[in-house]
């Protein structure tokens, strides 16, 4: 029997996680989500040298793993604001950080939602997928080029090099995706959180 389009909207839309939950269960993961969103921007930035590592691309991703593109996109876009409403520490808001963010969880959920697979091997392919999609697309497309359009003096090529291997995004984005990696299996067999994969 033919699945409905609304129905094939709904599972592609929503995790799988969340398809079978009542309105009042997705406010809530919605809302749990949101407010990690909120911390990770606020708390889970630390320096080594002069790379700065930020746990928000693994954050938003399994945002979208959770709860799924669309809540994920609206939780990490909605989280970016509020955290830096609540401690902007003098900067100015950057819209397309939480536009890179929102994506980032987009793309994950949309992966994980869409990509159907039994076998259990499959959910790294899925993350490769993740990781290559948003580094391409939010880490160099979005946030590199608005930086470079917004700040820097020199060729998009060089700047590109320098925000990669210089200032580190690489290794940051390295981390997050090692992260990502172990973490959302981690997740998956968590029972209470009831994260479903497939």
């Amino acid at each position: 029997m033919q699945k409905s389009t609304a129905l094939r909207w709904k599972e592609l839309l929503l995790s799988p996680t969340l398809v079978g939950k009542n309105k009042s269960h997705k406010i809530a993961y919605v809302s749990v989500m949101t407010a990690l969103i909120v911390v990770a921007n606020m708390f889970f930035e630390f320096k080594l040298a002069d790379t700065q590592f930020s746990l928000t691309l693994f954050v938003s991703a399994v945002c979208g793993v959770i709860i799924g593109p669309l809540f994920g996109f609206a939780a990490c876009f909605l989280g970016d604001l509020a955290g830096f409403l609540y401690n902007s520490g003098g900067f100015a808001y950057m819209p397309w950080i939480g536009l890179s963010m929102g994506l980032t969880a987009f793309f994950a959920g949309l992966i994980i939602g869409g990509i159907k697979s039994e076998k259990t091997w499959f959910i790294y392919v899925k993350l490769a997928l993740i990781s290559l999609l948003t580094f391409g697309v939010c880490t160099v497309a979005i946030n590199t080029t608005a930086f470079w359009l917004l700040y820097s003096k020199v060729s998009y090529k060089t700047y590109l090099v320098t925000r990669l291997f210089v200032q580190g995004q690489i290794w940051n984005s390295l981390f997050n995706y090692a992260l990502l990696f172990v973490g959302v299996p981690v997740l998956a067999r968590v029972k209470p959180l009831k994260i479903r994969l497939n």
